[in-house]
């Protein structure tokens, strides 16, 4: 039996399904395309006590679904999203409403204008193969026979993916409407929300206009009015609704003989933020070129008051014709059947965008029973309706979906100018060519380390991450470039890197450098029942003397990795633990029993890693305490005085070298860094970034959590399964078998030492795509690009293996790890 079989009810966690002798009463909040979808999805899986609420009238409420133009384009950077969508083509296009199909299978077709585009769409053509969609790079005369009107002689090439097309959004939402309430379910129109009830930090009712729904679960399905149903439940929800221009031709001569809705396929223009679709005899064209139109959703009209005022509905606003002509040059640039052709009708439609164009979902842990199912397009509607349905009836989701957790934000994100802010920007990049490590420019600075001017002298160069500003490289280390070859890099691989990291991983290598820390997590784990708690949610042995630290997992109750910690028992009953995202806040918080407390004291300290073997020269002469290898050992602790500095001193390494982990308050941080600094001096010390970072930790072997692994996997597989010990209970523990995986996290040396992949790219094995990479580095101690990839367990040791990179078959080969110092002489000496 594993622990969480002996959580009690009281402290049930709630992504844990608690058993219901009867249905449990579920009400929707929104009957577009995700409320319709979700509503099928729970009455199949036998939650038959759904009541959907709509303010407008059904089957067209006024929402984004009743205007959406109804794009599926499966391929998507993220994993997450282009699942999500490979379900709604699969589902949508078995759904039909008498007789008419609500998916249209035309496929899609992406130009290329600029070099940069096409190389562009080499890469989303190695998304689609990582991801197991169909799709290839065509030639300019695939694209002239696929769109005849289009102006040949401007197009460089495209991306065309069969099987994507177009959803006819209310069609599915009012055939998954019949068989949900074929099942039970039923769906209120001109039902308004005035309110959400609660009692005892649970939900307990929804209050209309026309009575009060007793329910046992809330989902906010409202779309753009999420903030408004948030608002009223006491959750705020972090998205900005934006209006988007759309457009429809009047009938074209060259389309005249056309009897159905489309046969091509959906076509974007990219380059100048435009796509279209065809209408029958007329074209359809959207456009993200104008500047961003923010919303603000407490304003959005009503839907009888919005046709009072001539409005089709309250997701369309007036057209606006001064950003439209800037669009329409460019589209009769491309379409030369659109020079004589006018514009019948337009409008510009709200839906919703985020800091991070990801949906928010989950429950939240301020209200119980309260679910978000928010800023989710037609695209990915049916996949996270079945998503947030296995989370409530199974208590997990099959698929990952940290990168949409409604808790992965920050509360330094979750400002209403920071939302407006980034979810403007994220509707003006919809279409731009961004590289993966490429920072949003506003608000920055937002969050900084105590050490941001000491890094700001030596030139540091700074991307942002969960609002951090953090380091990459530092130019006060380029003349240590000297000396150090390296092959030349392509642009693309060349963009927010510099060979300077390469410097900075030499020093940290043959001398000593600092590293600021700052910005990984940390919480704080006290109480008498601390150690029970923590022993109880995690794989590993923490039942240790104070001064130990533990690498440990946190398990899902299926036995997927949610997070790997760094767990150091400072006190008998009080814990420091490394953690990854405010999820595991959120997990340890929703399963914490009255005896412990859990706090996030990231904002209130700070951290510094001083490693390289000279980093006991540099830190010995600093403290009163023995530092050395016999008293210090590896995976300890110890709470000492760093020159003035009172320290948590954690003998850690993450870069394969000898060293500490040095935690002190913010107020000391910038004392400890200039001390360390001035100590260093006669050492070599440098500052290194992130960027060298790393690459030290790929060549050492070490799994970066959310990247290399999620929940998706089970530590076996991952290759952590020396973290955990099954002759003691924890979390997940009754999932896990002993039978043998059939895929693993593999670590591969490319042949080429001038070849370099980023992450994401798809892995050939005998020619067939068999998986695909999760992170990569050039290894710089080792003079090659050094990957993960999630690959067949069966591929053994020296298996060639080829990455597609930018369309192009890079050579690898699998290989054992750690690559670097497997013995581990270099950290423990």
């Amino acid at each position: 039996m594993g622990a969480s079989d002996t959580v009690s009810p009281e402290t049930r966690p709630h992504d844990a399904p608690a058993h219901h002798p009867r249905s449990p009463r579920v009400v929707v909040i929104g009957a577009g395309i995700v409320g319709c979808s979700l509503a099928d999805e729970l009455t199949a899986r036998g939650w038959t006590d759904v009541t959907v609420l709509e303010q407008g009238p059904l089957p067209a409420p006024g929402g984004s679904t009743s205007h959406a133009p109804g794009l599926v384009f499966q391929t998507s950077p993220s994993k997450t999203l282009a699942e999500f969508a490979k379900y709604t083509v699969e589902k949508f296009g078995a759904l039909e409403v008498d007789g008419v199909a609500c998916f249209n299978q035309v496929g899609g077709l992406e130009l290329a204008t600029t070099p940069e585009r096409l190389a562009e769409l080499h890469r989303r053509a190695g998304y689609a193969a990582a991801w197991g969609i169909r799709g290839e790079v065509v030639s300019t005369a695939r694209c002239k026979e696929l769109w005849p009107l289009i102006d040949e002689s401007v197009v460089l090439g495209g991306f065309h993916t069969p099987d994507d097309g177009l959803a006819r959004a209310l069609l599915a939402a009012r055939a998954q409407m019949d068989r949900a309430t074929a099942r039970g379910a039923r769906f209120l129109e001109r039902h308004t929300v005035t309110g959400i009830e609660k009692e005892d930090g649970r939900i307990k009712a929804v209050v209309t206009d026309r009575g009060t729904f007793p329910a046992d679960h809330v989902v906010s399905a409202a779309g753009f009015w999420g903030p408004v149903i948030g608002r009223m439940a006491g959750i705020d929800v972090p998205l900005q609704p934006l209006a988007h221009q759309y457009a429809r031709t009047k009938q074209l001569p060259e389309l005249h003989d056309h009897r159905v809705e489309a046969t091509r396929p959906i076509l974007r223009l990219q380059d100048r933020d435009l796509y279209f679709r065809e209408h029958t005899d007329r074209i359809g064209i959207g456009s993200y070129a104008h500047t961003p139109l923010p919303v603000d959703p407490f304003t959005v009209l009503p839907y009888d008051e919005a046709r009072a005022r001539n409005l089709d509905m309250p997701s369309s606003l007036p057209f606006t014709e001064k950003d439209w002509a800037p669009s329409w040059d460019d589209c009769r640039w491309l379409i030369p059947a659109l020079r004589n052709a006018e514009i019948e009708e337009g409008f510009n439609g709200v839906f919703s965008f985020t800091p991070d164009g990801m949906p928010v979902l989950g429950e939240s842990r301020q209200l119980r029973g309260f679910w978000l199912a928010e800023a989710v397009w037609v695209t990915h509607s049916a996949g996270v309706a079945k998503a947030v349905a296995e989370w409530m009836v199974d208590g997990r989701p099959s698929l990952d979906l940290h990168e949409c957790d409604l808790t992965r934000f920050e509360e330094a994100q979750r400002s209403p100018t920071y939302i407006r802010e980034r979810g403007s920007q994220q509707f003006a990049e919809v279409y731009d060519v961004l590289h993966p490590l490429q920072p949003m420019e506003q608000p920055r600075p937002l969050r900084v380390s105590p050490f941001h001017a000491r890094q700001q002298q030596l030139g540091a160069y700074f991307l942002e991450g969960g609002g951090w500003e953090r380091p990459h490289w530092y130019e006060a280390n380029a003349p240590l470039v000297d000396g150090v070859h390296l092959p030349e890099r392509d642009a693309w691989s060349a963009r927010y890197w510099s060979p300077v990291a390469a410097a900075e991983a030499k020093a940290t290598r043959e001398k000593v450098a600092l590293y600021d820390m700052t910005p990984l997590r940390r919480l704080e784990v006290t109480g008498p029942g601390a150690l029970d708690f923590l022993d109880r949610m995690t794989t590993n042995n923490l039942r240790k003397k104070p001064g130990a630290v533990t690498y440990t997992l946190l398990l899902d109750e299926s036995g997927g990795i949610r997070s790997d910690l760094t767990v150091a028992r400072l006190a008998p009953d009080r814990f420091q633990v490394g953690a990854n995202s405010p999820a595991d806040l959120d997990r340890l918080v929703r399963y914490a029993p009255d005896d412990v407390q859990v706090r996030d004291i990231t904002s209130g300290t700070c951290c510094v890693g001083v490693w390289g073997p000279l980093a006991r020269d540099l830190v010995q002469p600093l403290t009163r305490d023995d530092f050395s290898h016999e008293a210090f050992g590896y995976f300890r602790a110890k709470e000492t005085f760093i020159g003035h500095v009172p320290v948590t001193a954690m003998r850690l390494s993450y870069v394969g070298e000898l060293g500490w982990e040095l935690y002190t308050t913010a107020d000391l941080g910038l004392r400890l860094w200039d001390t360390l600094w001035e100590a260093g001096q006669g050492l070599g010390v440098v500052a290194a970034g992130r960027s060298a970072f790393n690459s030290l930790r790929l060549e050492k072997g070490y799994r970066a959590w959310g990247t290399d692994m999620t929940d998706e996997h089970n530590p076996f597989e991952a290759g952590v399964g020396f973290a955990v010990r099954m002759d003691k209970e924890f979390v997940g523990r009754a999932a896990l078998t002993d039978a043998p995986p059939t895929r693993k996290l593999t670590h591969l040396l490319l042949d080429d030492p001038a070849a370099v992949v980023l992450g994401k790219e798809p892995v050939y094995v005998d020619g067939i795509p068999a998986g695909y990479v999760t992170s990569a580095s050039y290894g710089y101690t080792l003079g090659r690009c050094v990957a993960y990839a999630w690959l067949p367990a069966e591929l053994t040791t020296g298996t060639g293996v080829h990455i597609e990179y930018v369309g192009e078959k890079v050579p690898a080969t699998v290989a054992e790890e750690p690559l670097f110092d497997p013995k581990m002489t270099r950290i423990r000496r």
